[in-house]
């Protein structure tokens, strides 16, 4: 067995990074990680996984841990606005894995997870720190870090989301993230015991969701289509959400009238893009939200990342070089991401025109029978 790269440089400490980290240790490659947040927090409420998610999860080697803390389901229940059930969308097994069809997971149990597993591997996690520039060679990549230091590698993932400073060296060119015309709220709430699986409220003025993220928490999304990116002030987020509800009942009204300064609401806008193919330069490769960015209507790019770290692991261990490596991944991944950052923009364009729910939902189901298929 040959493994492509001996050392190798992970930029970003979040769910990309992470995940190759772990990957890449187990091939005995040292891996350093350097994440610009001193304090290495995730913020955020909970988070969909879908069954591919879990089934990269297992395959991670966190899934005991993920089922410990999450709440895991099947199917997506779609609900009218006044809360009455319309139909269950099923959530198909995953080819290849017996882990459940969905679930939810409250975001910083997830980072606490992945940070104890990265930590575990042996991976050397710097933070505070991060790159100001790459020069590649041949055989190899120096990395200037942020405090003037230099190191080489053999290769280099860039795993530093949306606004990625790896790809703005290796692509300075690239689109940039484009505001897709929503914003999403979240919340976090005490469970509702009718909300045993994910559900959706369609047909109204937004589109909301509640998703079971533990034994007693859910959390809320509402997708809001809005012409401008603006700045949400945090004194009106309680009465603005709450107007937002005003039309819902059942469960989303139960929640509406629960909500008060309490509750930590975040609202944000929504953006992506495609970037063209390859994702990678040389001996530099981008994963996760650095690569692909999508939007949250298919609840796949937390899925899609740790899928990326696992076929580069996969690619990696009998490569003859790094840029082999990363030609055979590019390979693999390119029209899977790609599909999840398009049909995930097309709902989200059927929901801001006010496309019936079974359009909206038709797409979501085509999605998810090709989620399932092995990556």
């Amino acid at each position: 067995m040959s493994i492509a790269a001996s050392r190798v440089l992970v930029v970003g400490g979040g769910i990309g990074g992470m995940s190759s980290a772990i990957v890449l240790r187990r091939l005995g490659i040292a891996v350093d990680v350097v994440e610009l947040d001193r304090e290495w927090r995730v913020y955020g409420a909970g988070i969909t996984i879908t069954g591919p998610t879990l089934r990269a999860f297992k395959a991670l080697g966190i899934y005991d841990s993920v089922m410990a803390d999450a709440y895991v389901g099947h199917g997506i229940q779609i609900c009218s606005v006044a809360g009455e059930p319309i139909r269950v969308v099923a959530t198909p097994t995953p080819v290849g894995s017996d882990v459940a069809g969905s679930g939810g997971i409250m975001r910083p149990v997830l980072h606490r997870i992945l940070s104890a597993s990265t930590l575990e591997s042996g991976a050397q996690v710097r933070l505070g720190l991060g790159i100001e520039a790459l020069d590649q060679h041949d055989d190899r990549v120096t990395a200037t870090f942020t405090d003037g230091r230099q190191a080489t590698y053999d290769a280099v993932i860039g795993a530093d989301g949306l606004f990625s400073r790896t790809r703005e060296l290796i692509f300075p060119d690239a689109p940039r993230p484009e505001y897709v015309g929503q914003f999403i709220w979240r919340v976090t709430v005490p469970r509702d015991p009718a909300i045993e699986r994910r559900h959706f409220f369609l047909g109204g003025p937004v589109k909301v969701g509640l998703n079971p993220v533990s034994r007693d928490e859910m959390y809320m999304f509402v997708l809001e289509g809005a012409p401008a990116k603006v700045k949400i002030e945090d004194d009106v987020l309680v009465p603005r959400l709450k107007a937002l509800l005003a039309p819902y009942g059942g469960a989303v009204g139960r929640v509406r009238d629960s909500l008060d300064e309490r509750f930590q609401i975040i609202a944000r806008p929504l953006e992506a893009f495609l970037l063209p193919s390859p994702w990678y330069s040389g001996r530099v490769m981008l994963v996760g939200d650095a690569a692909h960015p999508t939007t949250p209507q298919l609840a796949s790019g937390a899925g899609m990342a740790v899928e990326d770290a696992l076929v580069l692991g996969a690619e990696m261990e009998g490569a003859a070089s790094v840029p082999e490596a990363f030609a055979a991944m590019m390979a693999r991944r390119h029209d899977r991401c790609r599909m999840v950052v398009e049909n995930s923009l097309e709902i989200g364009r059927r929901e801001r025109t006010g496309a019936p729910p079974e359009s909206q939902t038709e797409i979501l189901e085509r999605s998810l029978a090709i989620l399932a298929q092995p990556i």
